[in-house]
């Protein structure tokens, strides 16, 4: 609603990864700097690593709305710990070379093949895998031995790293001393600092048709980056419920008042009977602790008619009840947190804002 609210074409805040808002903060534009060094050289491994929310996933959308589609062959992957004879298949099958049940040697053989019929046609493949840190090491070094892969010593398979910060203490490992050889640059993509937050935001709003309407104040800025970190998915999470806010409360210019409320809303969403869960869960851990603690007490007082054991059992039955409890509490965010996700999912699902793109955005 809040698009409509300042006349923007669609929602500028929106945590669907979209490359069509791509932003150029310093360590984004280094770390195109690395991925365009790495075409060039047209060999080896180039890692990037980043938070979730830093922005690789806009990254490597950005990049592929810079390559040439007729020259480069791009094969992604989006990694959840895929094992190798797994890996190998899905790099198959973006060769366009069906792998179903054959064995490894014939899986790799069949891949060389692919990797050549693509040389054939004058392109290079590139290799994009997301969220590396999830491979196995196992399945590292089946991507350094495609890596291996030339045609008349040139190579035929390039590769782009990409995960999050654990990625990079992973390389320490002995056994990846092979794979640290063939990387030829490497880079971490860090929060953007305060300076970069203000023309950010800007930007993204006038991507959507921005009239100058809302406004951030200084002190607003400065109150989304301390809480966000600097993190692009963060900064957009905050500042569209900002911008819910300023909609339903009719504001034009945000001052760090408003953004703490929002901040407040944030950090107390889930509530129970009107309190933040946290609360009401530590009202109830009382009223259990309370309702079993009376008769220790009591205990206490006439030692003389409970024996240890009956109170050794009260304790222990209190601490079962508080562990089901907490076990309650996070089955109950879990919940909730699945509800928003929901809502706003039919929220795209219906149109309201920008029509949702297919294609990658802060991730």
């Amino acid at each position: 609603m809040y698009d409509e609210h300042y006349g923007l074409s669609g929602r500028p805040f929106q945590l669907t990864p979209d490359p069509a808002f791509w932003f150029d903060t310093a360590t984004h534009r280094k770390a195109m700097a690395y991925l365009g060094y790495g075409l060039s050289q047209g060999e080896g491994f180039i890692v990037i690593t980043g938070s979730p929310g830093a922005g690789k996933t806009t990254l490597v959308g950005h990049l592929m709305d810079t390559i040439d589609r007729e020259r480069l062959n791009v094969i992604r992957i989006v990694t959840t710990q895929v094992k190798s004879e797994d890996l190998l298949h899905l790099v198959a099958q973006g060769l366009g070379t069906d792998t179903t049940g054959l064995a490894k040697a014939q899986t790799l053989a069949a891949i060389e093949k692919g990797l050549h019929a693509v040389a054939r046609t004058g392109k290079r493949t590139l290799l994009i895998v997301d969220e590396a840190q999830a491979l196995p090491m196992e399945s590292l070094e089946e991507l350094r031995m495609l890596s291996n892969f030339q045609a008349g010593g040139y190579p035929l398979l390039q590769i782009f790293l990409l995960g999050q910060p654990e990625f990079r203490a992973l390389f320490a490992d002995p056994r990846l001393e092979q794979l640290r050889q063939r990387v030829i640059a490497m880079h971490q993509l860090d929060p953007m600092g305060l300076e970069e937050l203000e023309p950010y935001l800007i930007h993204r709003l006038t991507v959507v048709g921005w009239n100058g309407k809302p406004k951030f104040e200084q002190g607003a800025v400065e109150a989304i980056h301390r809480w966000s970190g600097g993190i692009p998915r963060k900064v957009n999470q905050l500042t569209g419920r900002v911008m819910l806010f300023g909609a339903i409360e009719q504001i034009e210019s945000f001052s760090a008042e408003d953004v703490e409320t929002v901040i407040a809303d944030l950090d107390n969403d889930t509530v129970v009977a009107g309190r933040p869960l946290a609360a009401a869960a530590n009202a109830a851990t009382a009223s259990a602790t309370a309702s079993i603690e009376a008769p220790v007490a009591a205990a206490a007082q006439g030692a003389e008619l409970v024996d240890n054991a009956a109170i050794d059992a009260l304790h222990a039955r209190m601490a079962r009840l508080e562990a089901r409890l907490e076990e309650q509490d996070a089955a109950l965010r879990r919940v909730l947190t699945l509800m928003v996700d929901f809502i706003e999912g039919e929220e795209g699902a219906r149109g309201i804002g920008a029509p949702r793109r297919e294609t990658a955005a802060w991730q």
